[in-house]
């Protein structure tokens, strides 16, 4: 008998998140309407209880936008997030700060995220006391606890940020996210600012973690290799929109839209034999403040036709649990054309 799936811990429906631009004097004086950066445009997924869900594309496809828009940092212009089924965007007050405390967030820069004027006593002891985590004299044995669960010496308690590595200061900026007990973590560019050498030591802290604590993991990075590595499933990215959602193994050894296959593509590769002498894909990215029409990947797309240009695919079904926003059902092959004469336009029967 098949084994019945976790519940659903969060889901985004057709979420849409724009940023304006400033209004320039000549644009004033014209009477030129406000422009906006498009962050997020559509986007829909859900987040099982006790998986890691990694959140992948190219710089400023809206990632970071996105997992900010998770912990309600930025309010989402459309749509809505729900967590346990209630509407993020309507909590107030004690659920508010009951959401707040469920959900954390790991900050990309370890040397930003931390106050430098306090020590790390003080970072761990103020998210203890707001929450109310524990009594006034538990919170020191609770600092202690918390310094051991995220493997750095006791002493380092009465320490500043700026005494410690950055693979340091992200073990306490994980300490901090902990401290309030959450359900669910969401990593930002959990590793981008560390080296190489210290990635692998807090990748595999945050999974010992998330298998010690049962907790459900958001994350998000640019690093193929990592995100299989460490994720049950991949959203891939592009200008503020998920094109292919579905498990790693399967998203990874068949990709089902021309992008992912692109990313795939341009990962660097150790064997010289196996490297591609052709750019992975074409052109360059378009502007989030003026998007394409159609499909946004048609401007890059070696597969597009006519049917790309006009309609914006949606997710469908490409395998089980596996969903691609595509109108091809194989790279350079159309599903059968039917015609829709109401609308003038040619639409492709699923």
């Amino acid at each position: 008998m098949r084994a019945p799936s976790p519940p659903v811990l969060i889901s985004a429906e057709d979420i849409t998140k724009r940023f304006a631009l400033p209004q320039t004097i000549w644009r004033r004086i014209t009477g030129r309407p406000q422009q906006y950066v498009h962050a997020l445009n559509g986007v829909s997924f859900q987040i099982h209880k006790g998986e890691t869900l990694g959140i992948v594309g190219e710089s400023g496809c809206g990632k970071s936008t996105l997992a900010r828009c998770l912990v309600r940092l930025h309010d989402c212009d459309e749509g809505r997030i729900c967590f346990e089924g209630k509407d993020i965007a309507e909590l107030r007050g004690a659920e508010r700060r009951h959401f707040n405390r469920r959900v954390q967030m790991i900050f990309q820069d370890p040397y930003s995220s931390l106050n430098p004027r306090m020590r790390v006593r003080q970072i761990l002891g103020e998210a203890l006391g707001v929450h109310r985590m524990r009594p006034r004299n538990e919170i020191g044995a609770r600092i202690a606890e918390l310094l051991d669960l995220v493997r750095l010496p006791r002493d380092a308690a009465d320490r500043y940020p700026h005494e410690f590595s950055g693979g340091q200061r992200q073990r306490i900026g994980i300490a901090r996210a902990l401290a309030v007990e959450p359900e669910v973590l969401v990593a930002d560019e959990l590793v981008s600012a560390l080296d190489v050498s210290v990635q692998a030591q807090v990748v595999n802290l945050l999974l010992q973690l998330q298998e010690k604590l049962q907790l459900t993991v958001v994350f998000v990075a640019h690093d193929l290799r990592l995100v299989r590595h460490i994720s049950h499933r991949v959203a891939v990215m592009y200008l503020g929109n998920i094109v292919e959602i579905g498990p790693t193994e399967s998203l990874f050894s068949a990709p089902r839209h021309p992008y992912t296959k692109a990313l795939l593509d341009a990962a660097p590769e150790l064997d010289p034999s196996r490297r591609r002498r052709s750019p992975a894909t074409r052109g360059e990215l378009p502007s989030p403040i003026n998007l394409p029409g159609g499909c946004l990947f048609s401007t890059r797309c070696p597969h597009v036709f006519e049917r790309c240009r006009v309609e914006r695919p949606a997710l469908s079904s490409r395998g089980p649990a596996h969903e691609a926003a595509c109108h091809l059902t194989e790279f350079g092959r159309p599903t059968a054309v039917k015609a829709d004469r109401a609308k003038g336009v040619s639409r492709v029967s699923p």
